[in-house]
């Protein structure tokens, strides 16, 4: 029996610990803020000592291993410690898939995991298999590893989550594409974040498959500094490719192991360039694990857009409001722009991670009437933009309330009113969820 510290109580942390639990590590969860009740519930329910607030250093620094939550930078006090002596910290992913023999589909990337791992999760149950949804999503990996059995895994698995892995091991491993974004944990150097998404591949064997964007510059750069033994899937919408995924006329061409699948881009369920590029990449990977190509076009036809990801929520007075408050970044909101085919009234704006405005330019300017700034400072947006869309035509919120009802003044029939913020939520929000589920409950209230 190990002693087994947890850093973090929220779901990786809690979900870790509890595993630990059920295989018999004497177990302790700290968390240096304040755990939520639902979390500290599942703790006292699975009899797991654990203290908030603060660490206590003699409880931790005698761990045999120590589990770290992704979203504890690896710079804090504490975990400097026990790398200082030598403790041994280890993921939750890393910790979990010790116990877990079930084949796993893990996605990475800086854009589109989300979309690409639950098109993924949908085709692999709609061909009838026995399989999980976790890692950046849903519930955790470990505390279905305990709790649960799969004979499959899709996993959304971040730059975060893979800081601390060692003998971590997809069967089949996606990077989606690779833009500036988290800079902050990595020392604000761009090939440090580069490496850390593509650990992703670091044990792949001959047996395994890495599915990759061949058009992502900053990827296929990498691919030249590393060793790949595994099966290479590459998906492109620029050339042809030997086996993977490409672009012909109107279709998706899938060549797999010599086989060629059409699936025609009007039967897809989700439109824009980028879903194109997760379409492709879920579709490769239902390849590869055996799925029959009529399950394919079925589920790719039927998927249904995730929540905060380009979705959909109402039309009023024939204007089309779109709940986009998971793009946090500059690459996400250019998708955004980009597959709008109505003008578009955009609320933007948040906590700024070092954004580069310029390169929405050309969209603002050929898609965007009106932008309502929804954030507590609103400068650079200003500066970036409002030559573009003229001073009365945009506006500043502190409220989602306050947003949506300034852009529904600016908006016309016909007309698209985007939440797609390119920053962080933490100004005026929790997080993207809430920041996103407060701009649902306006628009019902309009």
């Amino acid at each position: 029996m190990a002693r087994v510290v947890v850093l973090g109580g929220a779901e990786s942390g809690v979900g870790a610990a509890v595993l630990a639990k059920v295989k018999g590590h004497d177990v302790f969860l700290s968390d240096k803020g304040k755990i939520k009740e639902e979390y500290a519930n599942m703790l006292r329910k699975w009899e797991i000592p654990f203290e908030e607030g603060h660490h206590t250093e003699e409880l931790i620094l005698n761990a045999d291993e120590v589990v770290k939550s992704p979203g504890i930078p690896g710079t804090v006090p504490m975990v400097q410690k026990l790398r200082d002596q030598g403790t041994h910290i280890v993921s939750e992913i890393e910790f979990a898939s010790r116990y877990d023999s079930a084949k796993k589909i893990c996605v990475t990337g800086s854009n589109g995991k989300t979309t690409t791992t639950s098109l993924i999760y949908y085709l692999l149950r709609n061909a009838g298999l026995n399989v999980g949804l976790g890692g950046n999503i849903g519930k955790s990996y470990a505390y279905q590893v305990a709790t649960e059995h799969f004979d499959y895994y899709v996993l959304e698995i971040s730059s975060f989550q893979l800081d601390d892995v060692y003998d971590f091991k997809p069967d089949i491993a996606i990077i989606t594409n690779i833009t500036p974004d988290h800079l902050d944990r990595y020392d604000h150097k761009m090939e440090n974040y580069v490496a850390a998404k593509f650990k992703i591949t670091k044990n792949l064997t001959p047996d395994d498959c890495f599915i990759f964007d061949s058009d992502d510059d900053i990827t296929i750069g990498h691919l030249d500094n590393i060793i790949l033994r595994c099966k290479m899937l590459p998906f492109s919408q620029k050339k042809e490719v030997d086996e993977g995924a490409f672009l012909r006329e109107d279709k998706i061409v899938l060549r797999y192991e010599k086989e060629e699948t059409d699936l025609y881009l009007q039967e897809l369920a989700l439109g824009g360039k980028h879903n194109i590029y997760n379409s492709m990449a879920a579709a490769l990977a239902a390849k590869a694990t055996g799925i029959d190509n009529e399950v394919i076009r079925n589920s790719l036809a039927t998927f249904q857009p995730i929540e905060h990801r380009l979705e959909p929520v109402l039309s009023i007075k024939d204007v089309l409001y779109i709940n986009d408050s998971k793009a946090t970044n500059i690459d996400s909101a250019w998708y955004a722009l980009e597959c709008q085919k109505k003008p578009v009234v955009w609320i933007l704006g948040g906590t700024d991670k070092g954004n580069d405005y310029s390169v929405l330019n050309d969209l603002v300017r050929e898609k965007v009437k009106a932008i309502v700034c929804l954030g507590v400072d609103n400068a650079k947006i200003h500066a970036a933009f409002e030559s573009m869309v003229g001073t009365d035509h945009i506006a500043d919120a502190l409220s989602a309330e306050e947003a949506v009802r300034k852009a529904a003044k600016f908006a016309e029939p016909g007309d698209v009113v985007l939440l797609s913020p390119c920053c962080a939520s933490f100004d005026l929000f929790k997080n993207y969820e809430d920041r996103g589920a407060q701009f649902k409950a306006a628009v019902r209230n309009l």
